[in-house]
């Protein structure tokens, strides 16, 4: 068993209502420049003085890179990585501040519900809400999605 699969969070160990947080990621300057060039090079993600002359005021790390830093983060939380058997979508993405050049994030995970999969009873349907907090405790994003995570013991009474 891979050191990721021996960490990783199953169906069995969410708690509906709990949150988890991952360590403080420092997000910097290069880091925002080089993902722009590559994904996304608006010339407010690339250029320090376009970015002071929009609406963002300075450098920002773009919606794609945030998002990025955010499933970044989720391999850091406690207990680990999801169980994932896979993805079942999410209910977009806020962008609620920038993310600017040296600033400081950590993920914030709540789980929201948990059920047993009726198609795939050796597997969990898991809604959470992630968001990116600062040290002050401003949220800069806010997503949620559902997962399907694989149980450990199939067999184990369900939830409803």
């Amino acid at each position: 068993m891979s050191d990721a699969a021996a960490r990783a969070l199953y169906y069995e160990d969410v708690e509906v209502g709990r949150e988890l947080a991952s360590g403080w990621y420092e997000v910097g300057r290069d880091e925002i420049v080089e993902y722009a060039r590559r994904w996304d090079p608006f010339d407010f993600h690339l250029d320090e003085q376009a970015a002071r002359n929009s609406i963002f005021g300075g450098l920002a790390a773009c919606a794609a890179h945030v998002f990025a830093i955010n499933s970044r983060l989720s391999h850091d939380l406690p207990g680990g990585p999801f169980a994932l058997v896979a993805g079942l979508g999410g209910d977009g993405l806020a962008l609620l501040a920038p993310v600017r050049a040296g600033a400081r994030v950590r993920l914030v995970r709540r789980f929201l519900e948990a059920r047993v999969s009726k198609k795939r009873p050796e597997a969990g349907v898991v809604r959470f809400e992630d968001r990116l907090e600062t040290p002050e405790g401003e949220t800069l994003f806010r997503t949620s999605g559902s997962v399907l995570l694989r149980r450990r013991d199939a067999g184990a009474s369900t939830r409803t």
